[in-house]
Order: structure tokens, then C-alpha cells, then sequence
């Protein structure tokens, strides 16, 4: 018989309620909340399994557990608005983590649907979906995250401005690096050729 497994709800969830709290009680409600914490950790199933656990924590549940603290009270309000940091990985992939084209998917897959089961009941949900951005999960000291992202890596304020556009009109989807809703088509449309492709990427790395 397998382990049950311990529940640690209360324990992960008290900061980000006491964090709720405070700014409540210095601003008012809570309108609009930006699930932004996002880890990289490398490897395939080869990876250990603290970094499985900890891809998931931080780069799922962190959205899931924002929603559960926060949708009781949009919905009985009737407006609500919640922006999920993602990764252009969640829509591709991202070659030499699994933990984090795993995850951030998940993280997607969670923004859809709390898209879907919630818009007509007020709350907006958007999706960033950025390729590399200049921060400390990107600051030059992979050479093969600089071999993949590097030519296209844009800066944090840059992403800013493309959120800032997207909260205009509430489309889902915000792509800073517009030219990955044409990778996310031909992924639809073909994918072999696009596997073949991140392949070939992947070759490349390891040459």
C-alpha cells in the first residue's frame, strides 16, 4: 500500500495569505494579482526529484494556490483579474529541461482553464508567454540557454510594456516576442516538422 501523501496546504499557503492580508488592509481589494514565480532546473527524467517537486510547486502550484486564496472573493464580486507568468515553454517547449517544459505547460493548461470556467463571472485571466528575457534565470552563464534564447533575449521592461498593452483589450494570450504565436501555429499545424526542428536545435547544443 502506497503512502498517503501529507497535506501541506496550510503551510505553503499562510505567507501568501498573510501577504493577501497586508496589502488588503494598506489598499483595499485585491484587483489584480500577478503570479510571476517561476524556477529552471535542468535535466530529463534523469533529474532529481527534489527538482521535479520543486518545478511543480513553484511553477504550478504558486498559480493555483494565488487562485485559491483570491477567486472566492472575485467571484462574489463579480471582477477580478489574474496574470500568470508562463514561458513561451508552455506553448513550445524548451530543450534540455524537462522539469520546465513540463511545468510551465501546466502552468498553462491551469491559465486556460480558469479562463474558461470564469470569464462570463467577471475575472480576466492572461497568460505571459515571453521567450528569453534578461533576468537571473537568464544572465549569460548557460551557454546553452544563451545558444537557444540569447539572440532574441529582450529586457524585463520590455515585457512590462507588452503586458501593459495587453490589459488594454484582455486577450489571453501576452507574447512579448511576437514571432512565437507563429511557432505556436506551425506546432499545431505540423508536428513533426516542428519536433524535427527543436531537434536539430537540440543536436546542435550538443555538438
Amino acid at each position: 500500500m502506497l503512502p498517503q501523501p501529507r497535506d501541506d496546504r496550510r503551510l505553503v499557503e499562510e505567507p501568501l495569505r498573510a501577504d493577501a492580508c497586508a496589502a488588503r488592509d494598506h489598499l483595499g481589494e485585491i484587483d489584480l494579482y500577478c503570479a510571476n514565480a517561476g524556477i529552471a532546473r535542468n535535466g530529463g527524467p534523469d533529474a532529481a526529484e527534489q527538482d521535479w517537486a520543486d518545478s511543480w510547486q513553484v511553477n504550478v502550484m504558486a498559480h493555483v494556490r494565488a487562485a485559491r486564496l483570491l477567486t472566492p472573493a472575485w467571484l462574489e464580486r463579480g471582477s477580478g483579474h489574474l496574470i500568470c507568468t508562463v514561458s513561451a515553454a508552455g506553448l513550445l517547449s524548451m530543450v534540455g529541461s524537462a522539469p520546465y517544459s513540463v511545468t510551465k505547460h501546466g502552468a498553462l493548461a491551469f491559465a486556460e482553464w480558469m479562463a474558461l470556467t470564469y470569464a462570463h463571472r467577471g475575472i480576466t485571466v492572461q497568460a505571459i508567454c515571453p521567450q528569453g528575457v534578461r533576468t537571473g534565470m537568464l544572465d549569460g552563464s548557460d551557454p546553452r540557454a544563451e545558444a537557444v534564447l540569447g539572440p532574441g533575449v529582450i529586457q524585463p521592461e520590455a515585457v512590462a510594456d507588452a503586458v501593459i498593452e495587453a490589459m488594454a483589450d484582455g486577450r489571453f494570450l501576452i507574447l512579448p516576442h511576437p514571432e512565437v504565436a507563429g511557432y505556436y501555429a506551425g506546432r499545431a499545424a505540423d508536428p513533426d516538422r516542428w519536433l524535427h526542428g527543436m531537434n536539430k536545435i537540440q543536436r546542435r547544443i550538443e555538438a
